[in-house]
C-alpha cells in the first residue's frame, strides 16, 4: 500500500489539544517517525511542503482574499450572509473571530510545519549524492521563509518555530509571539542559507514551479526592502542589500528588454512552462477536476464567455472603479485585465487577466493557470521602488519606462508633461506605486506595496482620501492605524493572553 505522509500538529492547536487524542494513530497512514526512510520519501514530503501553497488558504490562486480584497484594487459588495465575513476584509471590519482569517493563519502555519519536519528529520535518511540532500534543504528553507514573509507582513509579531513540534510541552513553549524583527531576521537566515546552495539560477534548468537561485534572490531583495522601508528597520544597508538581491535576480533573466514577452503572454496557458518572464509560479492542471485551476471560471462574469467556458451565474471577479480610473488611457494591459459585464445583473467591471477557455479545460472550467508569484516586470519595479529611496533615480526611472514601453505608454519624463498624469503621481514614489498596482494588478501585491510605502497614519490618510462612490458598498470612514496588521485570531489569542497578545485596536 502506498505510504501516505501525515503532518504533524499545527503549532498553536497541540497546546489546546488531550494527550489520549494526541497518542491516536491512523492505522491506514505511515506516521511522520516511520516515513524518512528514502531518498524519495524526503522528495515527497518536499512535495508536500510544495503542495500546501497551492490552498486557497495559503499563497494560491485563492489567497486573493487576504492581500488583493484588503486593497483598493477589488472587494465585495455583497456584506450579507456567508459574504459578510469575507466583505469584512476589505470594510475594515474585520473581527478576530474571523473564520477565514483562522483558516488561513491555520493553512500558512500548516506550511510552515511541514517544512520544519523535513529539516528536522532529513538527516535520518542516508544520501548517495549529498548534492540532492542540499537542493531539498535549501527548496525548503526557502519555502519557510517565504511563508513567514507572507505572515509578518500581515500580523506582526508572530509565534516562531523552526523545528518540528512533536508533543503539546513543546507546543506550550513556543505557542508565544515573537518581534517582529526576530521574524525578519529568520526570514533572512532561511532564504540566505537557500541562497547559498547548488539551486540552478532559473526554474527551467531544474523543474517549474519549484525554486531557484533568481526566486530565492527576489524574495530576499523584497524582505530587504520591506525592512528598510519600515521605521523600526529602517537604513540605507538594509535598502542597498534589496538592490544587490535585486540585481542579482534581475541580472538571471533569460531575456533581454521586457517588450520582447507581450503582456499577453505571461498569462497564456499554454505559455505558461516556457515564458522567459516567469520567475515561480504554484501549478495547477488544466482538464483535472482536483488539482486544476478555476481563477479563470470564478472571475468570470454572468453572461460573459471570455474567461472560461463555464457558464457563470455571478458577478465574476469585482473590481474596484478607483482602478479603473488609473489605467492611463492609451494602456494596453486595461483591455486584457479588466470587461465591463452588460448583463443587467452584473453591470460592473470584472477580471479578464486569467483566462483558459480551451476544450482542454472545458465547460467545467478546470483550467491549467498557474499562479504566478514572482515575475520580472514585479522584480524590475521593487528594484526601481529600492533606487529612488536610495536617490539614484535616473536608474529608477530606467527601469520604469521599460515596463511603460511594453504597456504602450509615454516615458515617465513625456507623462511628467502631461497635466493628469502629474497632478495624479506628482513624485516618482507615486509614479512607481501606480505602476506596479496596474502592471501587477489582482496578482496580490497591492497591499503589501501600500504597507510597505505608508507608515499606519499614512495609510489611513491614502484610503480617506478616495472618493466613496468609487470604492463600492466597503466603507472607506472605517479604516483606522489598527487596520496596518490583521488581528490575531481569536482562537490563538485566547490560548494565553499575555503571550499571544492581541493587535492593538482589536
Amino acid at each position: 500500500m502506498k505510504k501516505r505522509y501525515i503532518l504533524p500538529f499545527l503549532l498553536l492547536s497541540l497546546a489546546s489539544c488531550k494527550e489520549d487524542f494526541l497518542n491516536q494513530l491512523d492505522p491506514n497512514a505511515v506516521v511522520v517517525e516511520k516515513f524518512f526512510e528514502t531518498e524519495n520519501d524526503v522528495l515527497l514530503a518536499v512535495n508536500g511542503a510544495y503542495q500546501a501553497l497551492r490552498s486557497g488558504n495559503n499563497l494560491g490562486e485563492g489567497s486573493t482574499l487576504f492581500s488583493e480584497e484588503r486593497s483598493d484594487n477589488t472587494g465585495r459588495d455583497d456584506n450579507q450572509s456567508n459574504a459578510g465575513e469575507p466583505f469584512q476584509f476589505n470594510d475594515f471590519s474585520i473581527l478576530p473571530s474571523n473564520s477565514y482569517l483562522k483558516s488561513h493563519w491555520s493553512n500558512m502555519y500548516d506550511g510552515i510545519a511541514r517544512c520544519n519536519t523535513i529539516l528536522s528529520r532529513i538527516d535520518q535518511v542516508t544520501f548517495s549524492n549529498e548534492d540532492v540532500k542540499k537542493r531539498y534543504l535549501a527548496e525548503t528553507k526557502f519555502l519557510r521563509g517565504l511563508l513567514y514573509f507572507h505572515m509578518v507582513r500581515k500580523f506582526g509579531d508572530l509565534p516562531l518555530a523552526t523545528v518540528e513540534v512533536t508533543n503539546k510541552e513543546q507546543a506550550s513553549e513556543l505557542a508565544y509571539r515573537q518581534p517582529e524583527a526576530a521574524i525578519y531576521a529568520q526570514i533572512v537566515t532561511d532564504l540566505t542559507e537557500a541562497l547559498d546552495s547548488n539551486l540552478p539560477n532559473t526554474q527551467w534548468e531544474y523543474a517549474v514551479g519549484r525554486t531557484s537561485k533568481a526566486a530565492i534572490n527576489a524574495i530576499l531583495g523584497q524582505v530587504y526592502l520591506t525592512m528598510g522601508s519600515i521605521a523600526a528597520e529602517r537604513s540605507a544597508e538594509n535598502l542597498q542589500r534589496a538592490e544587490q538581491y535585486l540585481t542579482a535576480a534581475y541580472g538571471m533573466r533569460t531575456f533581454g528588454k521586457l517588450n520582447e514577452i507581450p503582456y499577453e503572454q505571461v498569462f497564456d496557458v499554454d505559455s505558461k512552462m516556457t515564458c522567459k518572464e516567469l520567475v515561480f509560479q504554484v501549478q495547477y492542471l488544466q482538464g483535472d477536476q482536483n488539482y486544476s485551476s478555476s481563477i479563470a471560471r470564478n472571475n468570470q462574469a454572468r453572461g460573459e464567455t471570455i474567461n472560461s467556458r463555464y457558464p457563470s451565474t455571478g458577478i465574476g471577479g469585482n473590481v474596484k472603479m478607483d482602478l479603473v480610473n488609473d489605467y492611463e488611457t492609451s494602456d494596453r494591459r486595461k483591455d486584457f485585465s479588466i470587461k465591463f459585464a452588460e448583463h443587467p445583473q452584473v453591470s460592473d467591471w470584472f477580471i479578464t487577466k486569467f483566462r483558459d477557455n480551451s476544450e482542454a479545460s472545458g465547460s467545467q472550467g478546470w483550467g491549467g493557470n498557474d499562479w504566478i508569484l514572482i515575475r520580472y516586470a514585479d522584480v524590475m519595479l521593487l528594484l526601481a521602488e529600492t533606487k529612488m529611496k536610495l536617490g539614484k533615480e535616473a536608474e529608477a526611472i530606467a527601469l520604469l519606462d521599460e515596463v511603460r514601453e511594453r504597456a504602450g505608454l509615454p516615458s515617465y519624463a513625456a507623462s511628467k508633461n502631461i497635466p493628469a498624469y502629474n497632478s495624479k503621481y506628482p513624485t516618482l514614489k507615486d509614479a512607481i506605486l501606480h505602476e506596479r498596482r496596474v502592471e501587477l494588478a489582482f496578482e496580490n501585491h497591492r497591499w503589501f506595496d501600500l504597507v510597505r510605502n505608508y507608515d499606519a497614519q499614512g495609510l489611513v490618510n491614502y484610503f480617506k482620501a478616495k472618493s466613496q462612490s468609487d470604492y463600492g458598498n466597503a466603507q472607506l470612514s472605517n479604516i483606522t492605524t489598527k487596520d496596518r496588521y490583521y488581528p490575531i485570531p481569536f482562537d490563538e489569542y485566547q490560548l494565553d493572553p499575555t503571550r499571544m497578545y492581541q493587535n492593538p485596536g482589536y
